[in-house]
Formats: structure tokens, sequence, C-alpha cells
């Protein structure tokens, strides 16, 4: 076997720094085996002339050969009858069915079979012509529909025949039978490389070595695979490759059969005088000779297509095209190692690694892994896996994810038939793909890691299953403490559970181990404890729920009848297990926060109605409910007491025949709970309280306030109290914060459960109640408005949320009339302290306002809070508790703080354009005019926001959608209402406001034709004699409809780039109806006369743009109005806006599919494996806009 000399690895070296597409021909003097293709002679004249004589084949003892050889005794001739029906039938398929094989191939109406031995049977009739058909059938199945005539194939050479067929082609479509979309496509592809296969089986023992059709073949693919059409250069390239692999198969075949006949050739010649057969020898030894010359010939052929197309081929520009060249090379390598296996091809694959297309990559990477499954093949890629082993632990990082999935399986492979190649710093590359959002990635990298685990546990453990199963536990909890994701257990247990699911249901084991005391040398530290209990509970949700972690399951999947039954049984399984030993684990783990908090959701994957099964189980109930009652009474962490309060009120089900007893435990708690709140609340309010009562009354409130989110308490009024802590708090303000926020809390539930318990139809409420309760939603929004100006960031925060809250419930009520009476409409005080709130804590850089509390959050941590409260703010606007207007605050930091907070105002500004489209427009105009008017004097720093604001424009532009029919009204309206205000002050000489046009500006591609030019007489109607750079600039984007073109002169673009500019640009000036708009309603809207009526200048109102009813009552109206009217300052855009009402109902009936709308919005550096994400901003976006 060859191997790399020092020369060649540098030489990789210098190729593998620049991309693929960059290397040269120089890499084919690595070969020095050239092809033996003869050139295409013929004999012109009308007998058939004998083909050169075939060699004697003895390869099976008796070859029979189609061709007659002299000096050989002839076949029977047939008779005369015969042969003359099989002629004209040949004669016949020629001249009637023109492309027969193509046709054949493209829709599988015959099997390949019969094609090829119908052409063959052609071809042995009349060579030449046999020949030509093959030709024109390859040109065919290029999409061509020129043809090789017989004058051509004769007289010119295949240089000449590519170039006449290149000229007749048409690639203006852009689409060929290879790339053909569909089941159609498919079949084409497979049918084609069929008969590659086909052709080759039925040649291989007779004409495959004539040096005529193979090498005419060979001779003509390698032209086409050198043309400039792409259809040319793709289909010859498939063909090729396809070729090449048919041919390593025969070779195979022809190098098994030569070693067969040298081993017999030797066992006759190593008999004795008297017993060797000297004729047997000679035969043996002819036969041999003869495959010597086959394997010669075959590889002259393969080399030919490899250095004519493979080598310039596998670097070519289309991507598939080079996919193709590696995914065809692995068949190569697989079947023929002994001559391909070698480094001299190995490197292709290694440099493909670095392309630039992931399909390329991928081919490689598959191609890989068929190498490195075989056993034999190792020893061989020793070389290549050091060379390129530090490119594929960087590809475990890829772009894209199935790339990468592929790659750690390759490592995978490699790690098991190579043991010391990858060192344990190199493994620790892919660990932590565990954690990656891509399940398909993820779980093979659990496989990894597995693999690598029951490695160290066979070295630690032998023999016992359980031991081993002890050790395998030890080993993953050390690899989850060290590892940086340790919020992210649920996603380590999803990759590891398809593997390892066997040891991670072993709930004995786990439960033992938890259990254990802590001895010399037994038990588990603190830190495993805790991290062995976080996986188990994930274990216990994974087993019970059969579902991934929400990032990585995408949307409903269909579980079989026998999954459901596996499940249930788990489930019964984890039930009956733990129901006996979580009282115990509660009672070991009640004091760490962490731990109770994790054990406690365990319960919610049982099968609950089992403690009502047997009087065994139910003292195990009374056991569970001591036990979280205590926890509830020893701490006061939410987090703790949320998952006590869940599991108490899971038990309170009144599906369960225990829930009476689950009730009373918890009435009891309850009860001691308010008793120890009320016993401090007077000293409180008094301010003679010491530390321990206020500590105690505390506690308590912030337990009843996590109570009072699962249930209703109205009965135990704790608003009356909680106000009166709130009032003296924020009069005083000395009342302690741990009393104010759960004093908020408890304030805010009372009124929603109020709000639930008056919207119960089957209740009738009395009026006194109803205005009882009206005016404790003003109070409390009073104080929760003077909350606002505190210092305490906590305080603050939860004010907000709170006011959120219960403005959206008790904004606005149009339900039903007795609803109102409990409304309340937030006043201008209210709404500018929310803005504030808004501006000073929610629209700032996260280190510009830390604080004393915020410091000891992680900056994810504050922005969750954050967009929690800009979300809270949001749907105020969105269910009218505030005016549209109010959105303007939002729709200014769009594009500043895209990162944060740009999926929250994008989906805003969507619910808002349902609500009101054209009011919403002019929402956006409004934004725009705001940070305009806040322009410094510093021109500098003018011409900086100046930019800022433009790129604002284009990104609100970008979100008006691609349906350019549906959004002409509020884009009118926008437009509209931004000349306005640019023209404000004109009159006066202040033109400060003109350079507003300049970014209306970025909404002018949106604009189809029509409504331009009534945009642009309006403007001119308008602006009179006013001459500004800033007008003209607005003036060209209406004309051509671009903003590219809008805000660049055409001198700044070099000559090459500008004239593919103004040939875009005459492009725009057609109809700017979308290719979504029939011609029929195109030609309608183009008849439409543009109406000159006169009226009031001022913005039309929402109302005035109602759906009008069908296009006959449109027509009527414009004909009424062609009277002539006196001109006036009022446009024709008003009458455009109202006839736009009037038809819109008949583009609605038969609206074609919109596209689906591009996003062109600035994204960040793009991370290649994407890791779980805490901030759930795509269930945050359901829960707010549900």
């Amino acid at each position: 076997m060859e191997v790399f000399s020092r020369e060649n690895m540098e030489q990789e070296e210098s190729n593998l720094d620049s991309s693929p597409e960059e290397f040269d021909d120089d890499s084919d003097t690595d070969y020095d085996i050239y092809p033996r293709v003869s050139k295409r002679k013929l004999d012109i004249s009308l007998e058939t002339t004998s083909p050169k004589r075939l060699r004697q084949r003895t390869i099976n003892s008796t070859t029979s050969s189609n061709t007659s050889q002299p000096g050989t005794p002839r076949a029977p001739l047939k008779p005369a009858a015969e042969m003359g029906t099989k002629e004209s039938r040949r004669r016949e398929k020629s001249q009637s069915t023109k492309g027969y094989m193509y046709e054949a191939v493209r829709s599988g109406s015959s099997a390949t079979v019969t094609v090829v031995e119908d052409w063959l049977d052609d071809y042995k009739q009349d060579r030449a012509e046999g020949v030509r058909e093959l030709l024109n059938f390859i040109v065919q199945c290029c999409g061509c529909k020129g043809v090789v005539t017989k004058e051509m194939f004769t007289s010119m050479q295949n240089a000449d025949i590519i170039g006449y067929l290149t000229k007749e082609f048409n690639e203006d479509t852009g689409s060929y039978p290879v790339v053909a979309p569909g089941s159609e496509g498919r079949r084409f592809r497979e049918g084609l490389c069929e008969f590659v296969s086909q052709l080759v089986q039925r040649c291989q023992n007779s004409l495959l070595y004539d040096e005529f059709l193979f090498s005419s073949l060979v001779a003509f693919l390698t032209g086409l695979a050198d043309s400039q059409v792409r259809a040319f250069r793709h289909t010859s390239t498939q063909m090729a490759m396809h070729l090449m692999s048919a041919l390593v198969e025969v070779s195979t075949i022809v190098y098994a059969q030569a070693e067969v006949t040298q081993r017999r050739f030797n066992l006759e010649k190593n008999k004795s005088a008297h017993q060797r057969a000297t004729e047997r020898l000679e035969e043996l030894q002819n036969s041999y000779n003869e495959l010597l010359e086959h394997q010669e010939e075959l590889q002259s052929m393969t080399n030919a297509i490899f250095k004519g197309v493979f080598v310039h081929r596998y670097r070519d520009k289309v991507p598939e095209i080079r996919a193709l060249c590696m995914a065809e090379m692995r068949v190569w390598l697989k079947q023929n190692p002994a001559a391909f296996l070698n480094d001299g091809y190995l490197k292709y694959l290694g440099w493909m690694l670095h392309d630039k297309q992931a399909s390329v990559r991928m081919q490689s990477v598959l191609s890989l892994q068929k190498l490195y499954e075989e056993e034999d093949f190792i020893g061989r890629l020793e070389l290549f896996t050091s060379r390129f082993k530090e490119r594929l632990l960087n590809m475990v990082l890829d772009k894209d994810s199935d790339v990468a999935e592929e790659t750690v399986k390759l490592l995978l492979l490699i790690k098991q038939k190579m043991e010391d190649t990858l060192t344990d710093e190199e493994c620790s590359c892919v660990y932590p793909l565990v954690f990656a959002a891509h399940r398909g990635l993820a779980s093979v990298a659990g496989e990894f890691l597995y693999y690598v685990l029951c490695t160290e546990v066979n070295h630690f453990a032998e023999g016992e299953q359980e031991k081993c199963t002890v050790t395998f536990l030890n080993l993953l909890t050390s690899f989850y403490i060290q590892s940086k994701y340790h919020e992210h257990a649920a996603y380590l247990v999803d990759s590891l559970w398809d593997v390892a699911g066997t040891e991670l249901r072993n709930w004995e084991t786990m439960t033992s181990l938890l259990l254990q005391e802590r001895g010399e040398g037994q038990g588990l530290v603190d830190e495993e404890e805790s991290a062995l209990i976080e996986l188990m509970i994930c274990a216990v949700r994974q087993a019970a729920e059969v579902t991934p972690p929400p990032p990585r399951s995408f949307g409903k999947r269909n579980v079989s009848t026998k999954s459901k039954k596996l499940q249930s049984q788990e489930r019964r399984r984890i039930t009956h297990h733990f129901i006996p030993l979580l009282p115990q684990l509660l009672a070991k783990y009640s004091a760490d926060t962490e731990k109770a908090t994790c054990l406690l959701r365990a319960p919610l994957y049982f099968e609950l109605e089992a403690y009502g099964s047997t009087s065994r189980l139910e003292k195990y109930l009374e056991l569970l409910l001591s036990q979280v009652c205590e926890i509830v009474e020893k701490h006061h962490d939410e987090r703790v007491l949320e998952a006590s309060v869940r599991v108490l009120y899971a038990l309170c089900s009144d599906h369960y025949n225990f829930s009476a007893r689950a009730e009373r435990g918890v009435s009891q708690l309850l009860d001691a709970t308010l008793e120890k709140f009320t016993a401090h609340l007077s000293e409180i309010l008094q301010g003679t309280a010491d530390e321990d009562d206020v500590y105690n009354a505390a506690t308590s409130l912030k337990r009843l306030s996590i109570f009072s989110s699962a249930k209703d308490m109205t009965l135990s009024n704790l608003f009356e109290p909680s106000f009166l802590l709130l009032k003296a708090g924020v009069e005083s303000r000395e009342i302690d914060k741990e009393l104010m926020v759960p004093a908020l809390k408890c304030a805010a539930f009372y009124l929603l459960w109020e709000k639930v318990k008056i919207s119960d139809v089957a209740v009738q409420t009395e009026k006194a109640e109803l205005k009882r309760l009206h005016k404790m939603v003003h109070s409390f929004c009073l104080l929760c408005q003077r909350c606002l100006s505190l210092d305490e960031s906590c305080i603050r925060d939860q004010a907000f949320e709170c006011l959120c809250d219960v403005l959206v419930v008790f904004g606005q009520q149009k339900e039903r009339t007795e609803f109102q009476s409990v409304s309340i409409s937030p006043d201008e005080t209210l709404k500018a302290e929310m803005v504030s709130f808004l501006l000073d804590y929610i629209f700032t850089d996260l280190d510009d306002n830390a604080e004393g509390e915020e410091e000891e959050e992680t900056k994810l941590g504050v922005l969750r809070r954050r967009r929690k409260q800009l979300a809270g703010y949001c749907k105020l606007i969105l269910y009218g508790v505030f005016d549209l207007q109010a959105a303007t605050d939002v729709l200014k930091y769009y594009s500043k703080f895209y990162r944060d907070y740009g999926d929250i105002i994008k989906e805003t500004l969507s619910k808002s354009k349902m609500i009101n489209a054209v009011e919403s427009a002019r929402i956006v105009c409004l934004s725009l005019q705001q940070l305009f008017l806040s322009l410094g004097d510093d021109e500098q720093e003018k011409e900086e926001e100046m930019r800022e604001i433009r790129d604002l424009a284009k990104r609100l532009a970008m979100s008006f959608g691609v349906n350019l029919q549906h959004i002409r009204k509020p884009l009118l309206a926008l437009h509209q209402s931004g000349i306005l205000f640019a023209l404000q002050g004109v009159d006066e000489g202040d033109d400060s406001n003109l350079k507003f046009l300049e970014i209306l500006s970025e909404f002018s591609f949106k604009l189809v034709k029509q409504d331009r030019s009534q945009l642009l007489s309006y403007l001119r109607r308008v602006c009179g004699s006013v001459s500004s750079r800033c007008v003209s600039m607005y003036e060209r984007s209406l004309h051509v409809g671009s903003r590219e073109t809008a805000a660049r002169s055409p001198h700044d673009t070099p000559a090459k780039k500008r004239r593919r500019m103004d040939k875009s640009i005459r492009s725009l000036d057609s109809p700017a109806l979308t290719s979504t708009v029939q011609p029929s309603r195109a030609a309608h809207m183009q008849g439409i006369p543009h109406s000159t009526g006169s009226g009031s200048s001022e913005l039309l109102s929402a109302d005035q743009f109602k759906e009008g009813t069908v296009q006959k009552k449109a027509m009527r109206l414009l004909t009424h109005r062609r009277a002539p009217h006196s001109p006036s300052e009022h446009s024709d855009v008003q009458s455009q806006l109202h006839i736009l009402s009037l038809i819109e109902e008949d583009f609605e009936k038969d609206e074609d599919p919109v596209i689906e709308e591009y996003d062109d919005e600035d994204s960040d550096s793009e991370v290649a494996v994407s890791l779980p994400s805490t901030r759930r901003s795509t269930s945050f976006l359901e829960d707010l806009f549900e």
C-alpha cells in the first residue's frame, strides 16, 4: 500500500489552507497511468466493418462472443425470415420512436434491462449508428433538444459536436431532467444510473474491451463534463461517476478471477511431470494473461474517467456536482480497496471536509463512515486519521446540525475501532453536545458519552450488574457536576435515553444510593446527592411522559398503542416504587431547598388514584401530606413553596376519593399560617413590632401569597390587611420589602379571584358588591402607581407586574353589562408613570441599571424579568386598555433592543395590524416622527441618530409583509401622514422637517405603481414651489420604488454593477403587482381611472376604510366622479384610499396564496450548535398573545 511521502503531506497542508474551489489541476500528477482512449475512426462505407479480433475468452472454461472472429467456427445462421423480421423491427423502432431510450428511462414504462438489450442488438448490427444513438440519448438526458446527426458523427470531433449542441441548448429555465423535483425526477435519476449499470453488466464479457464503444462513451462524457453549460456538466458527471462505479465493480470481479486462475495455474504447475496436463496449463496461462489485459484496460478506463471528470468536477461551482463526486467515491473505496484505498484518493475526502456547502461535507463524512465500519480498512486509515482528525473535531460544531450529527457518529466509530486515537481532551469536545437543542445531534453525542462511560465502568467494575450500574451512575453524576449546564439535566437524560434507558430507569439503585447514610467510604457527598436527585426526577418525567424537553419536541407526535401501553406500565411501576420511599426521601432532604424542590416534582408523575386503592398505601398518603406541610412551614423560598402547593392541590383534586382528607390537611395548614400573620399585623402597622415579628409575618404572608395563586382564598379576606400594609409602607417608606412584595401579590390575586367569581353566569352579584370591588380595584391601582416611584427594585417590579395583570382583567369590559361597573380606565397620570417605568428600567442596558439586588442575579434572570414586564405592557395595548398610540413608546426601541425584545415587539406590531391596519401604520409613522423630533443639535450626533432612525424604518417596513395589495391602504395612510408632517412649517419658512422624507422613503419600495403615481401627484401639489434635496430624493423613491436607488447616486456604483442595477430599475417600471395577482385582476386595476375629487386634507379616520360591497359599486362610484372638480390642496390619495376600500372585497374573493414574508433583519454571528435557552420566548409569546 502507498503511503504519503513528506512532500505529499506538505502539498496537502498547503491545499487545505484554501477552499476546495481554489484547488488547481496539478493534483492530477499523482497518477502516472494514462487512459488508452483511441480516436474514433469510422469507415463511412455502407457495408458493416468487422470489429477488431476479440481475444479468446477462457475465464469460465467456455465463453461466447456475439461478434464473428476469423479462424473460429461460425455459429449456425438464423433463418432469413427471422433475420428480416428482426431487422425490420429494428428499423421501424429507430425511425418511428425517436428518443425511445430516453422516454423509457424517464417514464419507467419499460424495464431497464430490456432497453439495454434492445440497444445492444442495434449496436451489434451497426456500431457507428448504435454509438450515435447512445450519444443522442445522453444529449436528451441533459435536456437539450439538439441532435447528433450522421454527418456530425462521422466528420466532427467531440469538442465540435459539444460546441454545436451548446449553441442549440436553451438554459434560460435553469431546469433539466437530472434536477427535476418530485417523484418524477427521482425516478429519472434512478433509471439513468440503472441504465449505466446494466450497460456495463451486459458488456462485461465482450463489448467492454472492444476499444470502441466505451472509449467513445468515456470521451464524450469527458467532453460534456468540461462544458460551461450546467445541464451538460451535471448530467455527464452523474453518468460518468456511476459508469466508473460499475467499472470498479467489474474490475473487482476480474481481479478475483485472476487470483483464482493464478492459484489454479500454480497448483497445476506444481504437479509432477506425469500428472501435469500441458494443455490445461497452457489454457490457464492464456486465461490469466487475458485477465491481466482486462485489468489493464479497466484501469485505463477508470483512470481516464477519474482524471478527465472527477479531478475537475469534485471542485465544481455547483454543490450538487461536488456532493455527487464524493458519494460515488465512497463506492470505489469500498468495492476495490486494493486499488483505491490509499492516500492518493483519500485526500479528496479530507479536502471536501472543508467545503462551504453542507451537502458536500455531509457526503464526505458519510463516505468516511462506510470506510471506518470495516475492520480490514482501519490499518490503511491511520495516516488519514492523524492528518484530518483536527478538522473532524471542529466539525462537531458545524453550522448544519445534520452534518455535526454525522460527524459525531464518525468520531464514535473512530473511538470504537481505534482506541488510542482520540485523547480525553479531544473527546471533551463532543461531551457538551448532549445539551444541544437539536435532538438528533444530542442523541448521537449521548451515545458517544455512553460508550466512554461504559469503557470506564468496565475498568472499575466487572461482573455484577448492580455494581456496574452503581459505577455508571456515579460517573454520570460526576460528569453532570463538572459540566457547565447545571440547569439542564432534562437535556442530558433525553440524550442518553435511547442507549442508557436501562440504567436511568433503575429506580431501586438510585433510591438506595440516596437513602444510604454517609459513612467512611460510603454514601454520596452533598453535591453528588443533588445531581443524582435531579437526574432521577428528570428520568421519572421522561419515562412517565415519553416526550423530550420542550425545545427538542416539534409538534404533536402520534404515539402507538404499544407505546402507550409501555408508558402506562412504566408509570405504574414508578408509582408503586416511589409511594413508600418518597416520604423517607423528603424527610432526609427536607432541610435542603434545592433537593426538596426537586423531589416534590415526583408526585406529579404518579398515578395518584393508587393512594386510595388499599389501606396500606393510605398511610403513605398521610406521611406525604405531613412531610409536605412540614416543608411549607420550614421554608420561605418561593420555589419550594410553589412546588409544595402544586403537590397539595393535586392531591386535593375532586377526581380522587381521598381528596377530603387532603383538603382537611391543607385547611389546617392555611389556618395556622393565617393566624401567625394576623397575630403580628397590628404591631407592624403601629411600628412597634421587633425583627422576629416582622420576619414571622413576612414568611407567613409569602406562604399565603403562594396559596392564593393556586386557589381561591377570598374568604380569608387578605385584601384589607395587605392593602393596609402597602399603604403604610408607601406613606412611611419604612415597611420591610419582604412584607411589601407578598402583600402586593395577595391583594392582586384577591381582585383576580373576585373577578372570576362575578364572571360566573350562574351567580348573581349584587350592585353594592360590584361597587365595592370597583373601589378596591381603583385604590389598588393608585397604590401600585405610587409604588412605581419607590427605590426598592423588587417592590417596583412587582407593582408594575400586578398593575399590568389587574388592568388587563378590569380594563375594558365588553362581555356583560354588569361588568361595566367594575371596569377601570387608567388616567393619563398612570399611563405616564408606566411609560416612565419602561424607559427607566426596561429599555436600558443591563450594566447601566445594576443595583445591589440585581448584582446578585445573573443577566439572564434580569432579562427574563424585563421581558415579562414588557409583555405585560404590550398586553394592555392589544386588549384595548391603552390606545394603540401607546405602542409608539415600544416601537421606537425595536431596532436598538432587537436582540432582547425583538420577538415581543414584532408580535405586538403584528397583532396591532390585525386590530386596525391603517391605524397601526399611522402609529409606525408617529413613532418615527417622535424620534425625528428628538434629534439633537450637534451635527455629528444628529447624523448618527438619523442613521439609526433609518435603520429602524427599514425594519418596520419589512414588517408589512410581501402581499402588496393587502397593505395598500396602510401604506398610503403612512405616507400621507409622513408628508403632512414633513411639510409642517414650510409656509412660514421652517423646512427643518423636510429631512423626514428621507426616512419616509424607506417605505416606498412597498408601494404598487398606481399608489406611487398618486403620492407623487399629491407631493407635487402640496409642495408647490418647494425645492429641496430631500424632496427630490423622496420623488426618486416614488419613481422607482426602491430604497437603494433613492439613497445612493448612480455614480457611486461601478459601471458593471450599474448596468445591472439599471436593468432592475427598468424592470421595476412595469406595473408593480405581485406575482400572486392574477392577470385578469391586474388588467382590472390598470383600467381604473384615478379620481380627482376634492375634500379636506385631513387624514381619513378608520371608519372611512370599510370594505366595499362589489366591484360594480366601485365602477359606478368612479363613473359618478368623472365630472370635473375645482383644484384644491386635497390629494388624490383620499380618493384612491376610498376606491381601494371598495374594490378590496373583489381581491379577497379570489386571493392567491401569499408568499411567505422574508425577514430582512440583521442577525448576529450564528452559533453553530444551539444550546438550550432559558428564555423560552416561544411559549412566552403563546401565553402572551393567546
